[in-house]
């Protein structure tokens, strides 16, 4: 599924929807991403899905697995592993502070949004927190509660 919404020029390409309704955000980070020239020309067309994807931290770099990029059509032997571990372009100071979080209190990173921005690809990673049901349950009460008001008004005029 492809959205592009620009602004700034900025194209989003893909986005993580579930990943705000399963988990409380903390912080954000812009990462780049390590791909091979199949795989930017399949994500400029909107081939990628981030739902399953995250983070790991390993000997001083940042991984993303389990990002699914379909390969891309017109290339033939080029076309790596749909799958594969792809490096992410961090600065060692933001890996370092997001390692320390991740085993300090028990966080998850996780990849929310994949855009172009001037031509490259970049991804928008979350340290995050799993919400329990009642937060949940919650949630999909306050949706519903601004759906009903926004609803409200207008029919009012």
């Amino acid at each position: 599924m492809s959205i592009t919404i620009r602004k700034q020029g900025i194209k989003i390409v893909a986005d993580n929807r579930k990943a705000s309704f399963l988990y409380e955000i903390i912080e954000k980070y812009e990462a780049g991403i390590s791909l091979y020239g199949p795989e930017i020309k399949s994500i400029k067309s909107g081939k990628i899905n981030l739902s399953d994807g995250y983070v790991i931290i390993k000997d001083g770099e940042a991984f993303l697995l389990n990002v699914h990029i379909s390969p891309y059509e017109k290339a033939t032997r080029e076309n790596k592993d749909p799958l594969r571990t792809r490096v992410l372009l961090l600065h060692k100071n933001e890996i370092l502070r997001l390692y320390g979080k991740t085993k300090e209190k028990n966080l998850t990173i996780v990849p929310l949004k994949v855009y172009l921005k001037r031509g490259r690809a970049k991804v928008e990673i979350a340290l995050v927190k799993g919400k329990k049901i009642y937060d949940k349950r919650a949630s999909i009460k306050e949706k519903e509660c601004k759906r009903e008001m926004e609803r409200a008004i207008k029919n009012r005029r």
